[in-house]
């Protein structure tokens, strides 16, 4: 059960599960109950790959699993050569704003940026140079041009402007400054101006609170704000696909966060911009993006705060009516998580469970008949059925583990039975007695 995976991976699954977060790297391992969705994604993933675009929304109750089928899509999406990149939903990061938390959720998803030689993000440098690189070959190759020779300083004005004619090529909005600032990288990275190469870095992911700050250290009229980076994701698709990968994933997590704001212009005005994307996905007015979003069943369906509230998305979200929760349709664009299934948690907790004694190098003794009485005590317990999520399973799961790790004379059955149950779940529905400002 452990064959395939690395000493690395093993630990981030642990800790993260313990810490009650999905794990950035390794989430294959653990994947159960979730193949038709799956199958679903990889057909998606081949039409954004053949210059389709795609939204999707991963609805679910709260621990239900919508994180880790976000991690999943990476890991997936990484395997057919996607740029992915994550970031989540928070009272300052917003899809609209004229404050700077739209900007603020660019910088996000710039920062997380990443491809399968750096699966954890930060990968926009390692992007930066590897197209650099591909754009002093052609130079060189154009101009007769040793690849020793071509990267001396008085190369440098060719470059640059084989630089600006590909960006002008691939990008439209915004195109003159962003081709400006990765200019300006190239520079520091011939020079080895590690300063130029950081301002114009901190230019591309959205950094720069001023147009006098960005002019002063770069010489660019604009920098990406609120309006304009939704532009800029668009240029970065372009460039990502011209050095030849699949296109770009985004995935964006607690949109119960949009159904949060409390002032119902600004609510209207992000989901509008959610109906902007999806109608340039969906128009083809973009090319190789793939959007998702992650949210509760509030977000999608509550008709006073939610998306259903806005009329364009409403008609557009609707679940197909021929849908049972025998027969789905996992092409629609809004895709309900069920919860997984009692045969289905077990053959989760027996993969932890191989997994935890490969992290700590240990063989934890609890049979499969321990781990149906630790599901049977906790599934029976007084509010099991109404709280219970997968996460707090796990959780306990691995608690427990720890402790008979450190404690192997410990009578299991008492440590079973002293499990409690609680409501983990935020608060979301007192949102509806909260009064409009």
């Amino acid at each position: 059960m452990t064959n395939n995976i690395k000493p690395k991976e093993a630990t981030s699954i642990i800790n993260s599960l313990i810490g009650g977060v999905v794990p950035k790297i390794g989430v294959q391992h653990i994947t159960v109950g979730r193949s038709e969705e799956i199958n679903a994604l990889v057909s998606a993933l081949e039409d954004v790959k053949n210059g389709h675009s795609m939204v999707k929304f991963w609805i679910g109750d709260f621990g239900s699993g919508k994180s880790f089928m976000l991690h999943l899509l990476n890991t997936v999406a990484l395997k057919q050569k996607f740029v992915v990149a994550n970031a989540d939903f928070t009272p300052d990061n917003r899809l609209y704003s004229n404050d700077g938390k739209g900007v603020a959720l660019y910088a996000a998803i710039m920062d997380n940026v990443a491809i399968q030689t750096k699966p954890e993000g930060g990968a926009l440098p390692t992007l930066l140079e590897k197209w650099i690189e591909t754009i002093i070959t052609k130079t060189a190759t154009e101009n007769n041009i040793s690849l020793s020779e071509i990267r001396n300083e008085e190369y440098l004005p060719i470059i640059q402007n084989n630089i600006m004619k590909t960006i002008n090529e691939i990008t439209e909005v915004g195109g003159f400054d962003f081709g400006t600032v990765v200019m300006k990288y190239y520079e520091g990275y011939i020079k080895d101006d590690e300063y130029l190469r950081r301002n114009a870095l901190k230019w591309l992911k959205g950094e720069y609170k001023t147009k006098t700050e960005a002019r002063q250290d770069l010489g660019v009229r604009e920098i990406i704000n609120d309006l304009n980076y939704y532009d800029m994701l668009k240029n970065f698709c372009k460039l990502f696909v011209s050095m030849g990968y699949s296109g770009f994933m985004i995935n964006l997590d607690e949109a119960i966060n949009l159904y949060k704001i409390s002032t119902s212009v600004m609510r209207e005005k992000n989901y509008e911009k959610i109906l902007s994307i999806y109608n340039d996905c969906f128009q083809g007015k973009v090319s190789n993006i793939f959007f998702n979003f992650a949210g509760t069943k509030e977000f999608l369906e509550n008709p006073r705060r939610g998306l259903f509230s806005y009329d364009a998305l409403n008609t557009r979200l609707a679940t197909n009516k021929f849908e049972t929760a025998e027969i789905r349709d996992f092409a629609q664009p809004v895709l309900k998580l069920l919860p997984l299934d009692h045969n289905e948690i077990f053959v989760l907790l027996t993969k932890l469970k191989a997994i935890f004694d490969f992290n700590y190098k240990t063989n934890i003794a609890i049979t499969d008949d321990e781990i149906h009485q630790f599901m049977e005590e906790l599934f029976n317990k007084p509010g099991a059925s109404e709280f219970l999520t997968p996460r707090e399973v796990i959780r306990d799961f691995l608690n427990v583990l720890n402790i008979i790790r450190q404690n192997p004379e410990i009578d299991k059955s008492k440590l079973f039975g002293e499990i409690e149950i609680e409501d983990e779940r935020p608060n979301e529905l007192s949102l509806d007695s909260i009064e409009e400002l």
